[in-house]
């Protein structure tokens, strides 16, 4: 699976996603007609991005959105009713798009190797699709209040133990040798956020989420690979780019 078979598999659009939004928030939403709240939703959620990611969440003004947005500071608060109330509900959706996303691409997969696979591809080319809203996530949970906080490590553990929990399986059926697989797992995660994280480096760099992808899959199963093991299994050979070229480095990057 490339980024491009991703986007087809994946419905990812903006108006889906503030269709969701309004679904789980109409008895906080004033406005009742949906197409209007679709609207409205991605356009309020577009500028709170923009703006943050420039300048910062807690920086940014009532008066910033309503500019960015052209809609009236009264409109606005028709949709939330302060600015923690719109952080908390951006943190969530994204949240609860990256668990269920995860979830179903994994649950695809019947090995180890295609689901370590399938994971990391997943996350990887879900931050690609929503790098906005990553970035925005991992950037303002340091604002965030208390609740919101154990909210966000909470997300946070929950990808990683995903990680792990599928590295212990493939240690157990003898796919993957002997690692600790929590700092694994830790590790992968890491890597998967420099890609979102810092991606004017990687733009400089013209490279692609595909390019960033095969280097992923490759570095993580050359250390969690039993090299005798990978001969004898077909899937590890794969993930690792044995004799195919989709998985090879295109290009020598500095």
């Amino acid at each position: 699976m490339d980024y491009a078979e991703f986007q087809k598999q994946v419905n990812l659009s903006k108006q889906d996603i503030c269709r969701e939004v309004f679904a789980q928030n109409r008895t906080s939403i004033r406005v009742k007609k949906e197409n209007t709240v679709v609207k409205n939703l991605e356009r309020i959620f577009s500028a709170t991005l923009k703006i943050s990611n420039k300048k910062g969440f807690q920086a940014m003004s009532m008066r910033d959105l309503s500019r960015e947005t052209h809609l009236s500071m009264g409109a606005l608060y028709s949709y939330f009713s302060s600015k923690e109330d719109l952080l908390a509900m951006l943190q969530h959706q994204r949240r609860t798009i990256t668990k269920r996303i995860l979830e179903e691409c994994i649950e695809k997969e019947s090995d180890p190797s295609a689901k370590l696979k399938a994971a990391i591809l997943t996350h990887l080319y879900l931050s690609e699709a929503m790098q906005p809203w990553f970035y925005f996530s991992f950037m303002e949970a340091k604002t965030l209040s208390k609740k919101e906080q154990a909210l966000a490590v909470a997300s946070e553990l929950f990808t990683e133990k995903i990680f792990a929990g599928i590295l212990k399986q493939g240690q157990t059926l003898g796919f993957f040798a002997v690692r600790d697989p929590l700092l694994t797992a830790s590790v992968i995660k890491a890597m998967l956020q420099d890609w979102y994280l810092k991606r004017t480096k990687h733009a400089k760099r013209s490279i692609t989420v595909d390019q960033y992808a095969r280097f992923v899959l490759q570095f993580v199963e050359s250390f969690i690979s039993d090299t005798n093991e990978a001969g004898k299994n077909p899937q590890l050979s794969q993930m690792k780019g044995t004799g195919d070229e989709r998985y090879r480095p295109a290009g020598n990057h500095a």
